[in-house]
């Protein structure tokens, strides 16, 4: 058996740390029986988020029904670097790029961002995200976890290989640069915009900071799509 997890009949899917004896974690057994009411016997799918997946049938033990299945890393590893920016916009944007398919998901300091976060709220906020990307794979049935960094400096993602910085007047998005930096919502500064790093174009509008984190995603998830 080949592919991703297939999507509806097979029921939700859900994430465990072995898909050979899968063992449904307490939050996630409470949203399967009290939110989604699966009855014993209903059909499911878990993985473990290594490109590892097998049908099973719900119960007071998962019980597998099939043959694992083994789905290919994907190739080009993609990412998106994303300033950082206010309230729940985060969220929205890792969430978007889990579903999209980007593998490497940044949040960075700009020089003009708005939003600063210390240790304890780094940690903190990291936690929260990788939370998020791990709801939004079963939601949408990946095979792969992405990674979602800790944050860093805009001279961190600027040193990443294949990094190309997002700006008006650049390039199409390509999977030469398979890695895209997204400014804050003020901007790049001039210092930035020196960094020697080529530079491709989300749109001819100018887009809201979310918005063009997703559109990246968008940009490079379709190119991938269309070489293979």
């Amino acid at each position: 058996m080949t592919g991703a997890p297939p999507n509806g009949q097979h029921g939700p899917h859900v994430l465990v740390e072995s898909v050979e004896v899968p063992v449904i974690a307490d939050d996630d057994r409470h949203h399967l029986g009290r939110v989604l009411r699966l009855r014993d016997g209903d059909s499911m799918t878990v993985g473990d988020g290594a490109g590892r997946w097998r049908p099973c049938r719900w119960g007071p033990t998962v019980e597998p029904t099939g043959d694992i299945v083994e789905v290919p890393a994907p190739s080009p590893r993609l990412g998106v670097a994303f300033a950082l920016i206010k309230g729940g916009r985060p969220e929205l944007v890792v969430q978007k790029l889990v579903e999209l398919g980007i593998d490497d998901i940044r949040p960075f300091a700009a020089e003009r961002s708005v939003v600063r976060w210390d240790e304890v709220k780094a940690t903190k906020n990291q936690q929260r995200l990788e939370r998020v990307a791990r709801e939004a794979v079963m939601q949408c049935r990946r095979a792969w976890v992405p990674v979602v960094h800790p944050v860093v400096a805009f001279e961190d993602v600027a040193r990443l290989s294949g990094a190309a910085r997002a700006d008006l007047g650049g390039a199409s998005v390509s999977l030469d640069h398979p890695v895209v930096l997204v400014g804050p919502e003020g901007g790049w500064t001039d210092t930035e915009r020196a960094v020697d790093l080529p530079v491709v174009a989300l749109s001819e509008a100018v887009l809201r900071a979310e918005t063009a984190a997703i559109t990246a995603g968008a940009l490079l998830a379709a190119r991938r799509d269309l070489d293979h």
